[in-house]
């Protein structure tokens, strides 16, 4: 029984096997942002640096969507290219530091749920661990899943919008290194904590707390909410590119509703 192996360890058992878990955590992530570190440059040019072209996959995308559909506003990739400038002295080094960690973090993010779980398994009976690895998996999947949304999708309507965005023809856009870097970074992680909600709304509904019922009386609410949200992140007048960061986040509260088991007292009805 797992109360009779918590039992036989004692306090200083647990701390030292939490250290451990740490330890090899630190190792492994010390590890992935050397090597991050060493290939950066490359990473920058090629992966971070290439929304800021207007050959970017999604621009390419929207381009051929624009042009068939002639009711919709025209995308256009001709001479869409942003530049970026530094204006401290010490800023370049300190952001190849700080991205070969974020990465190093996002890449190992597997790695450092799976060694928290080895510590905590013990404590957890069989069916529980079960239900954990499961878990485990699915948040895996739609963490990466989020990052990938948001570098391919929501970073780059953003950048497209503030980058050509004027309050005025005299006041030239001169972007810096630092500011693009804080909304790539925030934007990549914020839509990976997102995609975590279905994830979260499964796990409040196994502990009762959150009903399927929840969702189709509040569905009406959520729309406007989302669409705040939506606009909060890519803050555009443009339907068609609202509409893109709209759908996935609205998709997630449908597969949320859809995840939360139901409840004998639920009455019977679609969501």
């Amino acid at each position: 029984m797992p109360e009779e192996k918590l039992q036989e360890m004692s306090f200083w058992d647990h701390i030292d096997a939490l250290r451990s878990v740490l330890v090899r955590i630190v190792v492994v992530l010390v590890v992935a942002t050397v090597a991050l570190f060493c290939v950066m440059p490359t990473v920058f040019d090629s992966v971070i640096l290439a929304p800021c072209h207007g050959d970017f996959a999604l621009y390419r995308l929207f381009e051929r969507m624009t042009s068939s559909v002639s009711w919709l506003p025209q995308f256009t990739t001709d001479g869409f290219h942003v530049e970026l400038i530094n204006i401290k002295l010490a800023s370049q080094f300190f952001i190849h530091m700080s991205t070969s960690f974020w990465l190093a973090l996002v890449l190992t993010f597997p790695f450092v749920l799976y060694q928290l779980w080895t510590f905590i398994a013990p404590a957890l009976y069989p069916s529980e661990k079960r239900g954990v690895k499961t878990a485990f998996l699915i948040g895996c999947l739609m963490f990466f899943l989020g990052v990938a949304v948001g570098y391919f999708i929501v970073f780059p309507v953003t950048l497209r919008f503030l980058a050509d965005y004027h309050v005025s023809q005299m006041v030239p856009n001169q972007i810096s290194l630092d500011s693009y870097m804080d909304t790539f970074l925030m934007l990549i992680f914020v839509m990976g904590i997102i995609f975590e909600l279905p994830l979260l709304a499964w796990l409040l509904g196994v502990l009762g707390v959150l009903r399927r019922n929840f969702f189709r009386t509040y569905r009406r609410h959520a729309v406007v909410a989302l669409l705040v949200l939506a606009a909060i992140i890519t803050p555009t007048g443009d339907p068609f590119t609202l509409s893109v960061v709209f759908l996935p986040i609205y998709l997630l509260y449908e597969v949320s509703a859809y995840l939360v088991p139901n409840t004998p007292n639920d009455p019977e009805t679609e969501i």
